[in-house]
């Protein structure tokens, strides 16, 4: 058996373990100063090798087999030692042959967009003659939660790299992106040098304007669009306000044909009629604390506030003028319904200050705000959320008193996860109990639209997701039949 207590009698093992322990220390200097080194799982690999053969020499040492042929057994883990030594000098100097051998961009867009895929491109050149692997690491906002967020590939000389990645920002606000972090690492692999791009920005995260520019694109197709897009209404009827003569094309209204034109140029002409301008629009969110629940990491409230950037930019390309506000148990910002050139900035730059709040809304407050700031007959989409009769029937007179004076859209949402739970298979009592209360709240929300409807207060109820499709499909569908 091993004797532990006869390990230092042996002056030339504690030499030779008081070199070692020098020759880590030194190591471990040298990586402390140097910041920009790290060592890598290859190096710890062939230094634990070499730490093994150091103990098991010494068991060796005395053994017949390396004594009759002259052989000291702690050569071995000496010379591995020194080799390693090379390899990592050898490795350094590589790596640091080059002061900057590599050209780093990083390409945001000048804002995000809530809710949506946002590309970020980031282009590394190899700028030496030396063949890297790279491991980059780029510091994202802390709001994203990603903690080990890196690519890996190689880089061979004078080549280019781009890396493109999507974030999907679920807050409004600033995000701050910190460094890109490269590092570098040769042929050898025992070291690894970091390289910083140091270039933070702070990037703030707007209204949904991708989702904009999508429906603006739907609104305006001349291509009637499926269901899952937005639906163009036929129009019933027309307003007052004459655009041009035309050809007749079969599905005019007959009603509309010029007989007089029709008379001097011998075949059917109709007069064509435009949508009424001018008309104002106005979305109101409601910011209390029914509208912070989360869905698919939005809150209601955000859901609102592209909506209303949505349909308050389709508004403004109708000719329409459009006005925002917010409440809860004080009224918010607000925006008067204008057509201005300025107007859609305006009320981008309300919606990304605008915070949900943790009290209830207050609709006395709103009626009086709505008499006192709104003039004239508008157009009014009502962001709020209702979970039970009771919550409705409480604001119900208020909301008929608005309605009297203006087009009210009262707009509230569907539980997805609730109505999902309530069409999956049960198999237990618990299960059917559970299932039932879930479709007595469906019914509840569906008999909250029809009571709406009873009172000629137009109604939506929709998906969170589904929410800026529905609203759009409903104003063109009210300004088709000439109801504003």
């Amino acid at each position: 058996m091993f004797d532990f207590s006869t390990f230092w009698q042996d002056k030339e093992i504690a030499v030779y373990f008081v070199l070692f322990l020098i020759g880590v220390m030194a190591l471990v200097v040298l990586y402390r100063l140097m910041k920009d080194v790290f060592l890598t799982s290859r190096f710890f690999a062939i230094a634990a090798l070499i730490v093994v053969l150091f103990l098991a020499s010494y068991f060796l040492n005395d053994t017949d087999f390396f004594n009759n042929r002259g052989f000291d057994p702690i050569v071995l883990p000496w010379a591995l030692l020194c080799f390693l030594g090379v390899l990592t000098i050898v490795d350094g100097m590589i790596l640091f042959s080059y002061k900057r051998p590599l050209k780093i961009r990083r390409h945001l867009p000048r804002i995000f967009s809530l809710g949506d895929q946002n590309p970020i491109r980031i282009t590394i050149e190899n700028i030496s003659s030396q063949i890297y692997g790279l491991t980059v690491v780029d510091e994202l906002p802390p709001e994203f939660q990603k903690r080990d967020f890196e690519f890996s590939f190689k880089l061979k000389p004078f080549e280019e790299k781009e890396i493109v990645y999507e974030v999907n920002p679920k807050v409004r606000g600033e995000y701050r992106f910190g460094y890109v972090n490269v590092f570098l690492d040769s042929f050898l692999g025992i070291l690894q040098r970091k390289y910083e791009h140091k270039f933070p920005m702070t990037l703030p995260v707007y209204p949904s304007l991708i989702q904009m520019k999508n429906f603006e694109l739907k609104a305006f197709d001349m291509v009637t669009m499926d269901k899952g897009g937005v639906k163009r209404m036929r129009r019933i009827g027309h307003s007052y306000e004459f655009e041009q003569i035309k050809d007749y094309v079969k599905g005019d209204d007959y009603r509309s044909i010029n007989w007089k034109a029709t008379g001097r140029s011998g075949k059917l002409m109709v007069n064509q009629y435009e949508d009424e301008r001018a008309q104002q629009v106005y979305c109101i969110i409601d910011k209390s604390r029914s509208m912070k629940m989360p869905f698919d990491g939005l809150s209601l409230m955000d859901y609102a506030v592209n909506s209303t950037l949505v349909i308050s930019n389709i508004a403004l390309k109708k000719h329409d003028r459009a006005g925002m506000m917010t409440f809860s148990d004080i009224i918010g910002s607000t925006v008067k319904a204008d057509r201005k050139a300025n107007q859609l900035n305006t009320i981008l730059q309300t919606l990304y200050r605008e915070k949900e709040r943790n009290l209830e809304a207050n609709y006395e407050l709103l009626y009086r705000a709505v008499r006192n700031l709104i003039s004239g007959r508008s157009l009014i989409f009502l962001f709020t959320n209702f979970e039970s009769m009771y919550a409705l029937e409480r604001v119900l007179p208020l909301m008929r008193r608005i309605n009297n004076q203006h087009l009210l859209v009262v707009v509230f949402f569907e539980n997805s996860e609730i109505r999902e739970y309530a069409d999956d298979e049960v198999h237990t009592v618990e299960e059917i109990y559970h299932q039932t209360v879930a479709k007595r709240f469906i019914y509840e929300k569906e008999q909250i639209v029809s009571k709406l409807r009873q009172y000629g207060i137009q109604a939506i109820l929709t998906k969170p997701e589904d929410l800026s499709m529905n609203s759009v499909n409903k104003y063109l569908e009210l300004k088709s039949r000439g109801l504003i």
